[in-house]
């Protein structure tokens, strides 16, 4: 009881900080407020919001225009910053905001619906952005507060008076919600959910009703930026937990592995992260989410950690280290080789967003962001003893086939030797994903995909969003593999690429069928077939110039597929390009195979006791 009673004051100290914070940033935004306004020192709410999103950098709004929606649509179609990019449907919208806030990182993601039928087609996009802590704004347009209180039959409803059925279905979702009512409160509610997506990296829902579009409220709050730091650590229990983790280094005689991860990433701990490693030398390894996280050209990073399935030389070295400091990780069943991690918990240290575990005692408000760089001041005198442990070279040579079938095994190594430095490499769910893991990037390249929760499609909208924030950000190539039953779920947003003239080059993966699902169950059953569409017709149906603003391929062999890649017209992707590659149903990458093999090992023999704190 000690334990417990001991975390829940620590958690309690920390929500008193963050709650002292939040109240000083008010009080600093009132303050601005008791000044003599200018005449006329008011703006619309709909300016008010944009102008916030400007503030955090946001160039991009996704989403379908809708009768909810339209006047606020006016105001950003006006607005000097922010861009309407349009989509094909609410949920390649919410997947583009996604695919953005990822690419341009200390930014957010906005997806902007119509009351109802919109933001229910948005919501799965939505939901994988919480699941993978993605910081995305959905703003709703909805009936006017008059109409939300007097309830009459409008259409979109549910018919029975429910209008808050979908602010309901929204708060499983996200991690902070505002439904605007009057002008009175309106700035303060956006200020506050923009805060949470943010410095939370979660999904936020705002509720626009179509009379307040329009309503004027003091402009005078944004004149203080959004207070986005984080709770300050406790001191006293933050030198107790660098104690703590200190005595287990020494205890470890400097065999200490650092394993990287997703929350890496999402909560922005990059630039802390290479300075711990730089000063100290510890090896680093990284799992399937945190692939990129660091640059897989550094000469002590020693590839990627997916438990039983791992390589062996890196199975052994993570597994066989003293000490593990695990850094965001997510635990989750793709993540971890089906939770075959063999990493003990008394030689593991967890650094998360908002709490830190040292062994078995878990130290909450503790959070990653401020506790590294004092982690690696007390560290780097280990530097020497760190040096001298051997990391094996990531490399993944192609392999010498007698034949010219282009099979998994050759694909993803050749494909590596085509990427450059800052390459944005997408790679959707199932066999691509876990193809490329195996394939080392180039440094300064991003890496996207969406292991945890896995939505099929995701990528073709993420690519859109991906492009555009890469465009912004001095980022060059977009690269896509996907296979083509994910394809053809969210198709339709290769004409919007088109249109922002984005210009990525899209890999497809023509097996005819869901090969993933075909490893997991149903090799030869027919639900996992698809109809194979005429692919390089596609740029052209949807609006594209074959040989002017687009080029297709199909490429049948290895000879082929390796020409292509050396064309140096292809590798400038100065237009959208797609090709189709055409590969045999039953093969994937072997990680995929043992993935799945893994999967179908009955539940009471998996381990469920894996954590998935950020």
């Amino acid at each position: 009881m000690t334990n417990f009673h001991s975390a829940m004051s620590t958690q309690l100290v920390a929500n008193l900080q963050s709650e002292i914070g939040r109240l000083r940033h008010e009080l600093q935004t009132v303050s601005h407020e008791d000044e003599v306004p200018a005449a006329g020192d008011t703006v619309f709410i709909a300016d008010y919001l944009l102008e916030r999103l400007a503030q955090l950098g946001v160039t991009q709004m996704f989403g379908v225009p809708g009768d909810f929606n339209l006047a606020f649509l006016d105001y950003v179609e006006d607005h000097p910053k922010i861009n309407w990019v349009g989509n094909c449907n609410e949920l390649n919208a919410a997947y583009a905001a996604d695919g953005y806030a990822r690419v341009k990182e200390g930014s957010i993601g906005v997806v902007t619906t119509t009351f109802g039928v919109g933001e229910l087609s948005a919501m799965n996009g939505i939901a994988g952005a919480f699941s993978e802590q993605v910081p995305v704004l959905h703003i709703a347009g909805v009936p006017s507060t008059s109409q939300q209180k007097n309830k009459p039959m409008l259409h979109h409803t549910l018919g029975d008076g429910r209008f808050d059925a979908y602010f309901k279905a929204s708060q499983q979702f996200t991690i902070s919600q505002a439904t605007l009512t009057d002008a009175a409160s309106a700035g303060a509610e956006i200020d506050r959910i923009l805060t949470d997506c943010v410095v939370t990296a979660r999904p936020v829902y705002l509720m626009l009703p179509t009379d307040l579009v329009h309503t004027k409220i003091p402009a005078k709050r944004l004149r203080t930026p959004l207070n986005l730091d984080l709770p300050a650590n406790d001191p006293d229990t933050e030198e107790f937990v660098l104690d703590e983790i200190m005595k287990l280094v020494d205890q470890a005689n400097g065999d200490v592995v650092i394993l990287v991860d997703a929350c890496a990433i999402r909560h922005n701990v990059k630039s802390e992260l290479a300075d711990l490693l730089k000063k100290t030398g510890f090896p680093v390894y990284a799992a399937p989410m945190g692939k990129s996280v660091i640059p897989e050209t550094y000469d002590r990073y020693g590839g990627i950690y997916i438990g039983s399935i791992s390589r062996p030389e890196i199975k052994e070295n993570v597994e066989n280290a003293k000490l593990l400091l695990s850094v965001g990780g997510l635990k989750s069943d793709f993540n971890t080789g089906n939770f075959t991690y063999h990493t003990p918990t008394n030689r593991t240290i967890e650094l998360h967003s908002d709490n830190t575990r040292v062994q078995f005692a878990s130290y909450h408000g503790i959070g990653m962001k401020q506790l590294l760089p004092k982690l690696t001041a007390r560290m780097q005198p280990l530097h020497l003893d760190a040096s001298a442990i051997s990391v094996p070279k990531f490399i993944s040579p192609v392999p010498k086939e007698d034949n010219e079938i282009i099979s998994h095994a050759w694909l993803w190594p050749r494909v590596g030797e085509f990427f450059r430095s800052k390459d944005v490499i997408i790679a959707e769910t199932g066999t691509s994903s876990f193809g490329i893991l195996e394939t080392p990037l180039p440094g300064d390249a991003v890496f996207l995909s969406q292991i945890l929760w896995g939505s099929i499609g995701w990528t073709i909208g993420s690519t859109l969003g991906a492009a555009l924030a890469a465009r912004e950000v001095g980022l060059k190539r977009t690269i896509l593999f996907v296979g083509d039953g994910s394809t053809q779920v969210t198709v339709q947003e290769l004409s919007v690429m088109m249109k922002m003239g984005v210009k990525p080059i899209i890999f497809l993966l023509n097996n005819r069928g869901y090969t993933v699902e075909r490893f997991l169950h149903g090799q030869t059953a027919k639900y996992n077939d698809i109809t194979n569409w005429r692919w390089t017709s596609l740029l052209t149906a949807f609006g594209g110039i074959e040989g002017e603003t687009c080029q297709s391929y199909t490429v049948r062999t290895k000879t082929e597929l390796d020409a292509l890649l050396n064309t140096e017209s292809f590798a400038r992707a100065d237009k959208i390009q797609f090709v189709e590659m055409i590969m045999e149903m039953h093969d994937a990458p072997k990680g995929l195979k043992a993935q799945a093999k893994l999967s179908g090992i009955p539940n009471k023999n998996i381990s469920v006791g894996l954590n998935t704190d950020a």
